[in-house]
């Protein structure tokens, strides 16, 4: 495995503990039956949606009034192995690293046999609503990215 943000594998999949499950419909497939290389976005979206829902943060950025949302600045996958239709995955996901107003979320997946199947990493930013500019977390923000791992 060659991702760069990955320097060793054992010890990086040892930090995560929470994931989100999914199962590969049939949608999500090409005509071969395999995983559609986008859809792994569409999966690391969903857990990271699950994880801030975990944590308690969705419901401050979901409301109308609020004044902070959350967007993505980047985001990457690496392939590791092919996953098939109906195949269940653990998506796994953790706050690698947090900046001011900006945190690297990392993610694996893996199938039921314990295999890794995809990995990637991506940044996401905290914006104002008004004014689009990135806002600094609170204290109590960064204390919820780092009690998880």
């Amino acid at each position: 495995m060659k991702a760069n943000y990955i320097k060793d594998l054992n010890e990086w999949v040892k930090e995560f503990s929470f994931y989100a499950p999914v199962k590969v419909r049939f949608s999500e497939t090409d005509m071969y039956g395999h995983l559609n290389n986008t859809t792994n976005f569409a999966y690391f979206e969903y857990a990271r949606i699950e994880y801030f829902k975990h944590i308690g943060l969705m419901s401050d950025w979901l409301n109308p009034k609020g004044e902070t949302i959350p967007v993505v600045a980047d985001l990457q996958c690496d392939y590791v192995r092919q996953v098939f239709f109906d195949e269940e995955l653990k998506i796994y996901v953790k706050v690698q690293s947090v900046g001011n107003s900006s945190i690297d979320i990392h993610y694996v997946a893996k199938n039921a046999q314990d295999d890794i199947c995809f990995t990637g990493r991506g940044t996401i930013v905290q914006i104002s609503r008004k004014t689009g500019k990135g806002v600094p977390w609170k204290e109590e923000e960064k204390n919820l990215f780092t009690s998880m791992g």
